[in-house]
């Protein structure tokens, strides 16, 4: 049937008085502008059938999944399989008499099928990872790992089948070559081995996702994850810079994931004020009425004084030394006073720690840490909290008769000299 169908063309030029070769090599060329023609007619026809049927399913279904795949041009590239199939069938009763240029149009053919069912399976999966994308459970997901890995392997495959096509030798010869090759291959790909290694790690541990803030000094980089692949993470800093890292560093070296604090009540304070050391003193009774007037520590200094001045008395205390029996100092006082106010602060947690500590002495004072927690996360906020609370501490300071450290003048002036 072929054979026939191949030289209705061929007797026809005979007819006409061509010649057998001339007729021959015609023959070829029209039947194969035809195949190519016919081919290029069915690809028109089923594609604008496909692109009917997927925008009436589209617009019907409850899902955005197909949205996607018409985003990617699924449809397009389905709609080149039947031309493909026909010429499948068709160049074979073209090159009829013409075996090796029959053979290597087939190879042809078989290479562009391969290829064309690798395209159609990328951008489906390129759907698929949109679409889980825009679901909450998967937004955070390494997906873009997990499909290069997929797509690399696929990849591979299709290049040893086009291979083997191309060589006429048995597919499953290339992989035995491919297994003898192993340390080569391991040495070639080795950095996307560990990205796999490193994303199944981080994806598994739940190390770092998708919209986290990490701070990665030894790259430099501080602010959001934008994207994981199989061998990068991007980093956008708060600057609006990219920072690239290696999926493997994220396992290999240490790093800051700020989740914690952003799913906590809180974002911990932390900073210390300097007292000089020569500003501490016992209080005296004068002292300790002037600072009766401060509201916040009113009730503590009454209580304090009351329960100190009564055991002095009990235990015969000759006070005409400050030093001896039980005493209120200025800086105790000034720390209760720091707890009080940020008990009493609105924009503290009170739910998480809050303590005002005194750190071990240093060459340039007495550190009084503060040790509390910001209601609010955001970054511009928390700095003004921070700065609000320690402008009020600064300004407080000398109605206990405190100083903070400064450097002397003349040391400063031989610094910046």
């Amino acid at each position: 049937m072929d054979e026939r169908l191949s030289r209705i063309v061929y007797d026809y030029l005979l007819k006409t008085g061509i010649g057998e070769t001339a007729a021959t090599y015609l023959n070829l060329l029209i039947l194969l502008i035809s195949a190519l023609v016919l081919a290029w007619l069915l690809d028109v026809i089923v594609w604008k059938i496909l692109r009917v049927t997927s925008v009436r399913v589209a617009r019907r279904s409850k899902t955005n999944f197909d949205n996607f795949l018409v985003a990617h041009q699924v449809p397009r590239y389905l709609a080149h399989i039947a031309p493909l199939l026909l010429l499948f069938e068709l160049v074979p009763v073209a090159f009829i008499g013409f075996d090796y240029g029959g053979g290597i149009a087939m190879n042809i053919l078989r290479i562009a099928f391969v290829l064309l069912t690798l395209t159609i399976v990328k951008r489906v999966f390129r759907s698929v990872n949109q679409y889980l994308k825009t679901k909450p459970k998967f937004r955070d997901k390494p997906l873009d790992s997990y499909i290069q890995v997929f797509m690399i392997f696929a990849w591979v495959i299709g290049i040893l089948t086009i291979f083997a096509i191309i060589t006429e030798v048995q597919i499953w010869k290339f992989f035995t070559a491919l297994g003898a090759g192993s340390a080569i291959i391991l040495l070639i790909f080795k950095d996307s081995i560990l990205g796999l290694v490193a994303s199944i790690q981080v994806s598994i541990n739940d190390m770092v996702r998708i919209g986290d803030w990490i701070t990665f000094e030894k790259y430099g980089a501080d602010g959001d994850v934008v994207e994981i692949t199989l061998a990068t993470v991007k980093v956008q800093n708060f600057d609006k810079t990219i920072t690239t890292i290696p999926t493997y560093a994220l396992i290999s070296d240490s790093f800051k994931n700020w989740r914690g604090m952003q799913e906590s009540g809180g974002r911990r304070i932390k900073r210390a004020l300097i007292i000089s050391q020569k500003s501490i003193r016992f209080l005296t009774d004068e002292d300790v009425e002037r600072l009766k007037k401060i509201g916040l520590i009113q009730s503590y200094l009454l209580d304090r004084s009351e329960k100190i001045n009564a055991h002095n008395k009990k235990n015969e205390i000759d006070k005409t030394l400050a030093v001896n029996g039980r005493n209120l100092t200025n800086i105790g006082v000034f720390r209760k006073y720091v707890q009080e106010y940020l008990e009493n602060h609105p924009a503290v947690n009170k739910g998480m720690t809050l303590m005002v500590r005194q750190l071990a002495p240093s060459p340039q004072g007495i550190p009084l840490e503060i040790y509390a927690f910001s209601a609010d996360k955001r970054w511009e906020n928390y700095e003004y909290i921070m700065a609000d609370i320690f402008d009020h501490l600064l300004a407080a300071l000398p109605y206990f008769d405190h100083e903070v450290f400064e450097l002397p003048t003349s040391l400063t002036g031989d610094i910046k000299q």
